[in-house]
């Protein structure tokens, strides 16, 4: 059903259906959906597209009188040729948007140093993978995901992070965004979900377009708001609570026990804690997941490679209580693992022989390096900068003391080249503070970079230096 990966707006005051129609008579006209094409029946599309028969039966029923459709009896719908109808509403070209600008200076929290990475080790890792004798990777593999793989990820998660799991209660999926919605089909309908408010923005769109209810919680100098939580109706809480994004504050241990008692108070509740990039933390010992402590099996365990190896790897996990482990297997007996089992042999190999810890230690030293370089710079303009969140990850956040509103100083740095993040950019509700706070990422930049670039951010920003010091150039 590639041809029909609609991205229908649950949001939208346009009606599902008509979306659905739409969507499907442009792909016709258009041609992705080629001249006599069998469409999936009703029942088929409802389910991979999470909505119900009547509005798929109702988007048919409407191309069907307009000719873009056929139904034959018995057999189902077919696409019908286009230069056949008498009247097309083909939409006007509209010009694209030219926001993909080249920034001399990009401060992404998403970036990472791709300049490091250990591209030998991971070629000659692909030639043992790329070899006649694993034959059978070709072939379609475990549905969790391979299990050399989830055992590696089991021991190194019990490694470094405390997490208690077995291999089974792993699931390797290609993304965050695409085991959330696996996480949410299995939760029943009428759970309310509550986010970090502000948060990671790609949570808050998987919520609302699945058609599940929402509300955000409010973010405090110690993590999430739990008074805030409990007076909620919140069922499922998604959490970043060892580095939480993009503020960088730290779940205090007092807030932690609060939420796994939260959790255990009624029998629906769980928490998913997105643990994204825990490998890098440079103040002390790296903190224990929140799993680690839950002892009735409430924490549902997220993470990813996108930080400590890839973003394009497009590899995920996430580990699952017994009692949701069982309800997945049932649910989705016949899904096939998203991730190419080449791909998913070669992290296992890169894991099993060690390379893994030590690409993590040595990137763990060189993203510190970057850190105090660039803290230490921002100290040259303080106190009209401060700076929070900079205990682990690879981002940080300034408070900016000026007149000047959020959005002028994200402005003021695009037009000078440089690329950064307001922290209101991050709030469902559109919310800005003051005084502004700017997130900035200095993963993906060299030393250099992050000199010149926080040299001319600031001169465009009009925050003169603390004193008469000039850093190296």
């Amino acid at each position: 059903m590639d041809m029909l990966m609609f991205q229908l707006q649950r949001q939208n005051s346009t009606p599902l259906y008509k979306q659905l129609y739409k969507e499907i008579k442009q792909a016709i006209i258009s041609g992705k959906i080629s001249v006599d094409t069998k469409l999936p029946s009703k029942r088929k599309l409802a389910e991979f597209l999470d909505i119900s028969q009547t509005t798929v039966e109702l988007a048919y029923g409407q191309l069907v009188a307009e000719g873009f459709i056929e139904s034959r009896a018995r057999k189902g719908f077919y696409a019908q040729p286009v230069e056949e109808l008498a009247y097309l509403d083909m939409p006007q070209d509209e010009p694209l948007a030219n926001e993909r600008l080249e920034y001399r200076y990009d401060f992404n929290p998403g970036k990472i140093d791709t300049h490091s990475f250990p591209f030998s080790t991971w070629r000659k890792l692909s030639k043992v993978v790329l070899d006649e004798i694993n034959h059978e990777l070709l072939l379609t593999g475990h549905p969790q995901g391979d299990e050399a793989l989830r055992h590696e990820i089991s021991r190194y998660l019990f490694q470094s992070r405390g997490v208690v799991c077995s291999a089974e209660q792993i699931i390797i999926g290609s993304g965050t965004e695409q085991l959330m919605p696996l996480l949410i089909r299995l939760l029943d309908k009428t759970v309310v979900f509550g986010f970090e408010n502000p948060g990671y923005p790609l949570t808050h769109s998987i919520f609302a377009h699945h058609d599940r209810k929402a509300v955000p919680i409010s973010i405090e100098d110690d993590g999430i708001n739990v008074m805030e939580l409990e007076a909620s109706e919140v069922d499922i809480a998604y959490v970043t609570p060892s580095h939480q994004f993009p503020t960088g504050s730290v779940l205090s241990a007092t807030k932690r026990a609060q939420l796994l008692n939260w959790a255990a108070a009624k029998p629906e509740r769980y928490i998913i804690e997105d643990d994204y990039d825990s490998e890098f933390r440079y103040t002390s010992r790296p903190i224990p997941a929140l799993q680690s402590m839950d002892l009735s099996g409430r924490v549902i365990y997220i993470s990813t490679f996108s930080k400590s190896l890839m973003p394009s790897l497009r590899l995920a996990y996430m580990v699952l209580p017994k009692r949701l482990l069982r309800a997945y297997q049932r649910t989705f007996l016949h899904y096939s693992s998203s991730v190419p089992r080449m791909d998913q042999q070669l992290v296992s190999e890169f894991m099993k022989e060690g390379h893994f810890s030590r690409h993590l230690n040595r990137m763990r030293k060189l993203y510190k390096k970057k850190l105090e370089h660039l803290t230490s710079l921002l100290l040259l303009f303080a106190p009209a900068v401060t700076v929070s969140g900079q205990q682990a990850g690879m981002h940080i956040v300034l408070t900016i003391q000026t007149s000047i509103t959020e959005r002028e100083l994200v402005e003021r740095a695009k037009h000078a080249g440089i690329r950064v993040f307001g922290l209101g950019s991050y709030d469902v509700e559109g919310k800005t503070v003051s005084p502004p706070q700017i997130v900035l990422g200095f993963g993906g930049l060299t030393e250099d970079e992050i000199e010149q670039g926080i040299l001319q951010l600031m001169e465009c920003w009009n925050i003169p230096l603390k004193k008469a010091v000039h850093p190296k150039r």
